[in-house]
């Protein structure tokens, strides 16, 4: 029999949010979604993540590069993730050319001899 309970109440939090990603049709007309606090409940298929540079600000960055292709998108936490990227390859990478084919070839032929010689000393 049917009480006036909620639904969230006797169906498990992580069973009831399986249900409703696995049958729900996203509907960009549809009224936000939100949580038991009231705050928006984002969907996590179109979440995205920015490397903004430490010198710009967030509403900055957000406003020049993400609003003008996503007019809807939010930053749920301003502070988000802060951290630093260092891309040792690029700082610190040194080229060296590869040796020339020849020199590869010659060298394969002779370990190719040397194992064929051990081969011989064992099997005879």
């Amino acid at each position: 029999m049917w009480t006036d309970d909620r639904i969230d109440d006797l169906v498990p939090a992580p069973l009831l949010r399986a249900l409703v990603a696995r049958t729900l049709v996203r509907d960009p007309q549809a009224p936000i979604v939100r949580d038991a606090k009231g705050e928006p409940v984002f969907d996590p298929e179109l979440r995205d993540t920015e490397n903004i540079p430490l010198t710009e600000s967030v509403d900055e960055y957000l406003e020049r590069e993400v609003l003008p292709h996503v007019p809807d998108a939010v930053v749920p936490d301003p502070a988000g993730k802060i951290g630093y990227e260092i891309p040792f390859t690029r700082l610190f990478y040194k080229y060296t050319p590869p040796r020339p084919s020849e020199e590869i070839k010659a060298e394969l032929r002779g370990l190719e001899g040397e194992i064929r010689r051990l081969l011989e000393e064992v099997l005879v």
